[in-house]
């Protein structure tokens, strides 16, 4: 190898330092200190599991989008629980978990987000947990598939290398951005038998209709449809197939393009300096 080559250094797969890192955003430290001790108990152990938390209890240091991305990008895991705090492990333990995951890595080497509860589709809702009333909602058919999780339970692989939006903040829906954003990578999400204690069903105030708003206003513009052109092609892509197909056909870019020319000049698209 030459001198030159030696200050370069070859990679390969990933080694995790954890089998599982869990990640909470904590307000109220008894109540964590209680999580903590439940996830202990069911095998969790000290030696094979890093516990991070983002301590919220005196001021809100992050939110969780940002919160989260933080966990995301330093959680040394093999797979990251994020979980609210006021969740107990209780009926099931750890292997039951390793186990659940294997049988979803086995069929579907494609996942990327596991939790207890979401929306499978816009009619059907799974959820399996047990309330703090003590009332247990069990799901008969585990595995599914969902488009959304709840966020009390989220176990994400970490070579899936997911991101929460930056352009996004607030304490709700953020586990439906995850799984979009794991769903836009490729990826695919699922409710699993992993039964726990959630004391809270939820609070959905007036944070969280304006969250869903602006929620769907981002959504909107990012999974718009497009022209688009790299160096050595032009296509247009779309949700739609007529109009993907439509607007794809040669003489309709034509015109697009002479309309870009005419409307929308390459000065248009520079970045302004704002010391001048």
């Amino acid at each position: 190898m030459s001198s030159t080559l030696n200050i370069a250094r070859s990679i390969t797969a990933t080694n995790y330092e954890f089998e599982y890192s869990i990640c909470t955003l904590v307000t109220r430290k008894a109540e964590y200190e209680e999580m903590l001790s439940s996830f202990l108990q069911k095998g969790f152990d000290e030696k094979s599991c890093e516990y991070l938390y983002i301590d919220n209890s005196s001021q809100c240091t992050f939110e969780a989008f940002k919160g989260l991305n933080h966990f995301l990008q330093q959680a040394k895991g093999k797979y990251i629980i994020l979980c609210h705090q006021d969740i107990i492990i209780h009926d099931h333990d750890r292997n039951h978990l390793d186990k659940k995951i294997q049988e979803i890595e086995k069929n579907d080497p494609n996942w990327a987000l596991l939790a207890n509860a979401g929306g499978i589709n816009f009619k059907w809702i799974a959820t399996n947990l047990t309330q703090g009333s003590g009332n247990r909602i069990k799901e008969k058919r585990l595995p599914l598939k969902t488009k959304t999780v709840d966020e009390n339970l989220m176990i994400v692989k970490n070579s899936a290398n997911l991101v929460l939006s930056h352009n996004l903040s607030g304490f709700h829906l953020y586990g439906t951005d995850l799984c979009l954003i794991a769903d836009v990578l490729g990826f695919n999400s699922y409710i699993i038998d992993f039964n726990i204690i959630h004391k809270s069903d939820g609070n959905a105030d007036h944070t969280f209709h304006k969250l869903r708003k602006e929620f769907i206003t981002k959504y909107e513009h990012a999974f718009r449809s497009r022209f688009l052109t790299t160096t050595i092609t032009r296509f247009y892509i779309s949700g739609n197939w007529f109009t993907a197909w439509l607007y794809n056909l040669q003489p309709v870019k034509f015109f697009v393009r002479q309309y870009y020319k005419i409307f929308f000049h390459k000065k248009r698209y520079v970045l302004k300096d704002k010391d001048q």
